[in-house]
């Protein structure tokens, strides 16, 4: 049997009792680290487990599903992901594979930022398209998720930003060497985000005149949702580039104009020098 096992959001507990039993079982674990990170370290994973955890790196997820899936039709394997299991596309691939091999599979689900992010207090059925906003470069500079949050602000639906993460990224000069040497973990702040939407907001300014966005614009910023050390910060745009929230994992959310006024009253105590009531920015 393949098993795909979601972990949760906050730490090495938040697996689920029915989860942890599979694991111990299981003849060989596999732990994906590069859609997003548990907040505790891999020793601790594996002293509560009770048993070696083979790191799966993206190269392993995206090439080497045979090899993860290799045996499981004879023998159990898992693969434990944060979240929830089909918080990214790439799992999915994993259930189409082994149904291709006739393996038979099972899917352990958790608690993930698209259902914890309801902590800030907007109503998750008002959110639309959720979005990835990735890290720019000097000669990259992608701004088509701007387009989706326009779609959801025009029709007064909240937008969830998921902020990009970089683990085990080869360096450009080692892929030109065909010899891999990997840079340092990033993992994108609420700031960097606000920063990125604002270039893209004067952009859009200059060019089309924009009323979705201005540096005014209510937003939210959440660091480390389901962890003890969680925090929650509305601001506006502009405000949300200066802030600090520690460290990883961000997401921001930029809310519809028009919002319940139970979403507003619970927001409120986010909101240190903002008076909600009757903000429309």
């Amino acid at each position: 049997m393949f098993y795909l096992i979601g972990l949760g959001l906050g730490d090495i507990k938040d697996i689920t009792v029915k989860g942890l039993e599979i694991v111990k079982q299981c003849s060989r674990v596999y732990l994906e680290m590069y859609t997003s990170i548990l907040g505790c370290s891999l020793e601790d994973m594996q002293e509560f487990y009770g048993r070696p955890l083979l790191l799966a790196d993206r190269d392993l997820v995206e090439q080497g599903a045979d090899e993860i899936l290799a045996g499981a039709g004879e023998s159990d394997v898992a693969l434990l992901v944060v979240g929830d299991p089909f918080g990214a596309t790439t799992h999915t691939d994993f259930i189409l594979r082994a149904k291709e091999k006739n393996i038979p599979y099972k899917v352990i689900h958790n608690a993930s930022i698209m259902n914890a992010i309801g902590c800030c207090g907007l109503q998750l059925y008002k959110f639309g398209e959720t979005v990835s906003i990735p890290y720019w470069d000097e000669t990259w500079k992608p701004d088509s998720f701007y387009d989706k949050i326009k779609l959801n602000r025009l029709h007064n639906m909240h937008t969830l930003c998921l902020l990009d993460i970089k683990v085990k990224e080869p360096t450009p000069e080692s892929l030109m060497r065909k010899r891999k040497e990997y840079m340092p973990p990033r993992f994108m702040s609420v700031a960097e985000a606000a920063q990125q939407l604002l270039t893209i907001v004067e952009k859009k300014d200059a060019l089309e005149r924009n009323t979705v966005l201005n540096e005014q614009s209510l937003c939210v910023g959440l660091a480390r949702v389901g962890q003890d050390t969680q925090q929650i910060v509305v601001s506006t745009l502009h405000g949300m580039r200066a802030t600090d929230l520690g460290g990883p994992l961000h997401s921001l959310i930029i809310p519809a104009k028009e919002m319940h006024p139970l979403e507003v009253e619970f927001l409120q105590q986010y909101a240190a020098n903002i008076k909600l009531d009757d903000y429309n920015h």
